[in-house]
C-alpha cells in the first residue's frame, strides 16, 4: 500500500514539474508558478478518485517540498475536489514547504484555517515556522505563532525557544521576551547561553538591578548546565555600562559571583574602562585589584563558540558588541572568529569591521579571501571607497597579494568602485611580478571602462589581452558587443561577433539580443538577418527567445526596403527556420498590401531555396501563402 502510494505521488509530482517546465519561456530563469494548465494536467492524469490526505501530503513532502508555488497550488486544487477534506497530515506537509519560502501571507492564512478547524499540527511544524520568521526578521510574527501554542512549548524544543528569546530581545521586544522567559521557566524548558545571554543583556539596560538579580535567581533554581556563567556576567556588566550605570555594574560583580556567574577578567575590565572614562582613577584601581584577586582568565574557546553562534543566528549587533569588548581589552581571540566578525559586522557597521581587521593585522594575521571579499562588498555598498583602497594598500604593503586569485579580488572591487586607473595599475604590477592576469581581471576592467564610456581604453585592453596570450571568453565578447551596440557602433559589434565565432566561442541570448538591437537601430538589416539566421542554426530555442528583438528588423524592413525583394525573402526564411510561420504570413500580408509587385519575385526565390532548405515544410506553407496573395492581388487589380 505504501509503495503504491509513493509511486502514485511520484507520478503526480513528475507530471506537475514537467508541465510547469514546458510553460517556462526558453532561456528563462523564472520560478515555477501554478497555472490553469497544471490543473488540466491533473485532470488528464485521472487520479482524482484516488485522492486522499495521505497521498496529497506525500506529493508535497517530499516530492514538491522545495517547489513552494506548485506545492501550494496542488494543496488548493485538492481542496476543490469533491469529497476531499484537508487534515493535519496535509497541513503539516504544506506548512513545512512554505516554511522554506517567504510566502508568509499564505502561512498565516493556513494557520487561521488550522485554528478555525481545531486541527492539531505537529509541534515540529510550529518550530519550523517560528525559525523561518526569525530568519526573515519577523520576530513579532514569530512570537504571535508561539503565543497561539504556548501550552506546547516543551514540545517545540529548547533550541527554538532560546532562538526566539534572543531574537525578541535583540529587536527590542523586551516585554514579549519576558513573557517567553517566564513560560520557559514555568514549564522547565532549558535555557542556553545564547537565549538567556542576549535576553539578560538587553533586559538589564531598562530594568532595575533588583529585577535583573531576581531573574538570575530564577535561572539558578533550574538546570544551568547549558549556560556559561562567565559569559552571562560579561553581558550583564556590559549592558549596565552601556547605560552609564557604572556604580550598579561595580556592585553586580559581587552579586554575580555569589550566584555562581563568576566574572572573568573581561567583566572587570569593562567596569574599569567605564570608570576610567568617568575619571574615577581610585575606583579603577579598586576594580583592578578585585580582578587580580577574584577574577578568572576568559576561556577563548567559550567566547569563540558563543560569538560564532550569534553570527550564525544573525544576531550581528550582539556579536559586534562582544567582539569590541574582546578587541578593546586585547583578550585572546581566534582568527576564524575575527574573520567571521569582519565579514558579518561589515554589513551593518563597516567602520567597526575595519577595526577588527586592523586588530587582526596587528596580530600578524591575514583575513581569508572570502572575508576580504565580504568586507569590500560592504564597503562598496556603503560608499566607503577610500577606506577600501586604503585596505588594499595596507595589505599590499604586508605582502598579502601573492597569487592570481588575490589579485582578481582586488581588481574586481576596484572596478566595481569605478577606480579604473588603480585597477589597471594593479594589472601592471601583476605583470611586473611575473603573473599573467586571467580573463576575469580583463573582463572586470573592460566592464568598468564601458560603464564609464571609456571605449578607447577598453579597446586597448582588448588588444593587450590577446597580445599577452589571454583569449577572451563569452563574457568578454558580450561586454564589448553590448557597449558597441548601445553607442551606435554596430559594425564594430558585428566584427567582434565574427571574431568570437572564429575563436569557437558560442554566442548566447545576451549576445544576439544586443547585436540585433544595435544592427536594427543602425539599419543594418541584411546583417541582422544573417545574425538571426545564425542563431536559428545554432539553437532553435535560442532563436525563439530573441525573436522579440527581431520584430524591429521586420518593421524597419517595411520602411526601408520597398523595392528590393531579397531582404524580405531572407526575413521570411529566417522566420520559417525559427518555426514562426504566423509572423512570416503577417509580413507577406504587409507586402501584398504595400508592394504587391514583389510577390512574384518572393515566390520565385522561395521556390529556388526549397532544395537547399533543412526545413522545407514551413517554406512550402509560405510559398502557398504567397501564391494565394499574388492571385488575390491580380484579381483585385
Amino acid at each position: 500500500m505504501t509503495a503504491s502510494r509513493n509511486e502514485l505521488a511520484k507520478i503526480i509530482s513528475r507530471a506537475l514539474l514537467s508541465a510547469s517546465d514546458r510553460s517556462l519561456l526558453p532561456s528563462s530563469s523564472s520560478r515555477r508558478t501554478w497555472t490553469p494548465q497544471l490543473e488540466q494536467t491533473l485532470h488528464r492524469l485521472g487520479y482524482r478518485h484516488s485522492l486522499n490526505p495521505t497521498l496529497v501530503a506525500t506529493v508535497i513532502d517530499p516530492f514538491l517540498l522545495n517547489q513552494h508555488s506548485l506545492a501550494f497550488g496542488f494543496f488548493n486544487w485538492a481542496a476543490q475536489q469533491t469529497g476531499f477534506f484537508h487534515t493535519s497530515l496535509t497541513y503539516n506537509s504544506i506548512l513545512k514547504s512554505l516554511s522554506l519560502s517567504r510566502n508568509f501571507n499564505a502561512v498565516h492564512k493556513l494557520l487561521h484555517q488550522v485554528k478555525a478547524q481545531n486541527i492539531r499540527l505537529d509541534p515540529s511544524i510550529y518550530s519550523l515556522l517560528i525559525s523561518s520568521h526569525i530568519m526573515a526578521k519577523k520576530t513579532q510574527a514569530a512570537f504571535s505563532i508561539f503565543s497561539g501554542i504556548s501550552s506546547s512549548i516543551f514540545h517545540i524544543g529548547p533550541e527554538t525557544c532560546n532562538l526566539l528569546l534572543a531574537a525578541l530581545s535583540s529587536d527590542g521586544y523586551i516585554g514579549y521576551a519576558r513573557k517567553l522567559f517566564d513560560d520557559m521557566i514555568l514549564r522547565g524548558v532549558s535555557l542556553s547561553t545564547l537565549g538567556f545571554g542576549v535576553f539578560i543583556m538587553r533586559f538589564c539596560t531598562t530594568s532595575e538591578l533588583g529585577e535583573t538579580l531576581s531573574l538570575l535567581d530564577e535561572v539558578g533554581k533550574g538546570d544551568v548546565s547549558g549556560i556559561n556563567g562567565s559569559i552571562i556576567a560579561v553581558l550583564v556588566v556590559h549592558g549596565l555600562c552601556l547605560q552609564s550605570r557604572v556604580p550598579e555594574a561595580i556592585s553586580v560583580l559581587d552579586e554575580l559571583r555569589k550566584r555562581n556567574f563568576k566574572p572573568d577578567f573581561m567583566a572587570y575590565r569593562i567596569v574599569a574602562e567605564a570608570l576610567r572614562l568617568m575619571g574615577g582613577v581610585v575606583d579603577v584601581e579598586k576594580v583592578l585589584k578585585k580582578k587580580r584577586k577574584l577574577g578568572v582568565a576568559p576561556r577563548a574557546n567559550d567566547y569563540r563558540e558563543f560569538i560564532l553562534s550569534l553570527i550564525t543566528e544573525r544576531l550581528i549587533n550582539e556579536a559586534k558588541e562582544l567582539g569590541q569588548v574582546i578587541v578593546d581589552g586585547n583578550f585572546p581571540i581566534q582568527d576564524d572568529v575575527l574573520n567571521a566578525l569582519i565579514g558579518s559586522v561589515s554589513t551593518i557597521d563597516p567602520s567597526c569591521a575595519l577595526k577588527f581587521l586592523n586588530f587582526m593585522l596587528g596580530k600578524e594575521s591575514f583575513p581569508t579571501l572570502l572575508t576580504l571579499s565580504n568586507l569590500c562588498r560592504s564597503l562598496c555598498k556603503h560608499r566607503k571607497i577610500d577606506e577600501m583602497v586604503e585596505v588594499f594598500k595596507v595589505l599590499s604593503a604586508k605582502g598579502y597579494f601573492v597569487d592570481l586569485e588575490c589579485y582578481n579580488v582586488m581588481i574586481s572591487f576596484l572596478c566595481k568602485a569605478g577606480r579604473v586607473k588603480e585597477a589597471y595599475q594593479v594589472l601592471l604590477d601583476m605583470k611586473k611580478k611575473g603573473l599573467s592576469p586571467e580573463v576575469s581581471s580583463y573582463n572586470s576592467l573592460m566592464e568598468a571602462c564601458c560603464r564609464e564610456d571609456l571605449l578607447r581604453p577598453a579597446k586597448r585592453l582588448w588588444d593587450e589581452m590577446f597580445a599577452s596570450g589571454c583569449g577572451g571568453n563569452l563574457k568578454t565578447y558580450n561586454i564589448l558587443i553590448c557597449k558597441f551596440s548601445v553607442v551606435g557602433q554596430a559594425e564594430e559589434a558585428h566584427r567582434l561577433f565574427s571574431h568570437m565565432l572564429e575563436k569557437g566561442v558560442a554566442p548566447d541570448t545576451t549576445t544576439y539580443k544586443s547585436l540585433l538591437e544595435g544592427l536594427c537601430q543602425g539599419k543594418k538589416l541584411e546583417t541582422a538577418l544573417q545574425v538571426f539566421k545564425k542563431s536559428s542554426g545554432q539553437d532553435p530555442m535560442l532563436a525563439q527567445s530573441i525573436l522579440g528583438r527581431f520584430v524591429a528588423a521586420s518593421m524597419l524592413l517595411r520602411d526601408y526596403a520597398y523595392d528590393n525583394s531579397d531582404p524580405h525573402v531572407k526575413l521570411l526564411k529566417c522566420l520559417a527556420d525559427a518555426g514562426e510561420v504566423t509572423r512570416a504570413i503577417e509580413h507577406i500580408n504587409w507586402v501584398r498590401d504595400n508592394s504587391p509587385h514583389m510577390l512574384h519575385e518572393i515566390n520565385t526565390e522561395l521556390l529556388a531555396s526549397l532544395s537547399s532548405s533543412s526545413k522545407p515544410e514551413p517554406i512550402l506553407q509560405l510559398i502557398q501563402e504567397v501564391q494565394e496573395k499574388s492571385l488575390v492581388s491580380r484579381n483585385g487589380s
